[in-house]
């Protein structure tokens, strides 16, 4: 009978032939955690949970959106008292916990950390209590953002379609909760937050960037928004889109001082799939309309209208390759580059 190759087997793990190379390995790795230092962390301070923090905000969108993240035949009339209770009290001591851990973290590890380090705990809890106050605010604005996709996407057939499907959404709805522990000062845990939806929906909103109501991103895939980034009320973007950052220089002696690197976006602004909008002193005024793939990095006034010229295009016939057609359009419109 051929003997078996399963590497899983007992019989790989009894061959003494294995153990120098074994013990060799084992040295190597753990004298690397002596030579290269902050890419691992062994002792300290509890680090926050990759894993917590993802379970945690679900909770959190629970309370937000019941019904749509929770199974609907979990709640009714009679029992959403339990409910919102249970989850008030199971969200308060996940954050509670994983929020000390984050300031007790910076507090030993940051220089620009001025908080007493036994003031962690009793911040932590009133950051917990904080956001739950919040929660009727944040269901507010998210009503409206919910809406402002239903209203700006002729394919969305409802509210219910926008609430169960859109990753936009549900990509906004976790930049809210973490904008929100964001200003209140919370190491580690925003953006944990945000990186974390980054992965499941394509869009990478940055905690620190200020974003105005009924804000809606379209397909969303490949939306990058900068840290610095300020967005006003009733936007509506593309996938594809950058709102990001010329090139500056990182002061690596104060990393806490944060300058405005990214554009602000006035009210009512659309901008089409593709296009690229760069520095902290850009402006796009207020009703302005950016086309597809346009790259930007002045200021434009209010309802400007930016857009590029078609490229030139040559048509051949696949058979005897000869030219059939060729065309030099212009581009009037900016729905050209739109979904």
């Amino acid at each position: 009978m051929k003997e078996s190759s399963d590497i899983s087997g007992q019989k790989w793990r009894d061959r003494e032939d294995l153990s120098p190379r074994m013990d060799a390995a084992v040295k190597a790795i753990t004298q690397s955690y002596d030579v290269l230092g902050g890419i691992h962390h062994i002792q300290g301070p509890k680090l926050p949970s990759r894993d917590d923090i993802c379970a945690l905000l679900r909770e959190i969108l629970s309370l937000l959106f019941p019904g749509y993240v929770t199974p609907a035949h979990e709640l009714n009339q009679m029992n959403i008292d339990y409910f919102v209770g249970q989850r008030c009290s199971s969200i308060f001591d996940q954050l509670a916990r994983e929020v000390e851990k984050s300031l007790r973290h910076e507090c030993e590890n940051s220089s620009h950390c001025d908080r007493p380090f036994g003031e962690c705990y009793q911040t932590a809890i009133d950051v917990a209590l904080g956001l739950l106050d919040a929660i009727p605010s944040l269901r507010e604005v998210l009503h409206q953002d919910a809406h402002a996709a239903y209203r700006g996407d002729p394919a969305a057939k409802s509210i219910t379609e926008v609430m169960l499907s859109y990753p936009s959404l549900i990509a906004v709805s976790a930049f809210r909760i973490a904008h929100f522990l964001q200003r209140e000062g919370v190491p580690y845990i925003p953006r944990m937050m945000t990186e974390i939806i980054h992965g499941f929906t394509g869009i990478d909103i940055h905690p620190g960037a200020c974003i105005g109501s009924s804000f809606f991103i379209d397909h969303g895939t490949g939306v990058v928004i900068g840290e610095t980034t300020v967005i006003g009320n009733h936007v509506k973007i593309y996938q594809g889109v950058t709102l990001g950052a010329l090139s500056i220089k990182k002061d690596l002696e104060r990393p806490e001082v944060v300058m405005k690197r990214h554009p602000t976006i006035e009210k009512n602004v659309t901008i089409y799939a593709g296009a690229t909008i760069l520095g902290g002193e850009t402006v796009v005024g207020e009703g302005s309309v950016i086309g597809g793939n346009v790259w930007l990095t002045h200021s434009i006034p209010p309802y400007t209208k930016v857009i590029i010229e078609s490229p030139y295009q040559i048509f051949r016939d696949m058979k005897t390759g000869r030219q059939v057609e060729r065309e030099h359009s212009r581009s009037r419109s900016a729905d050209s580059g739109s979904a």
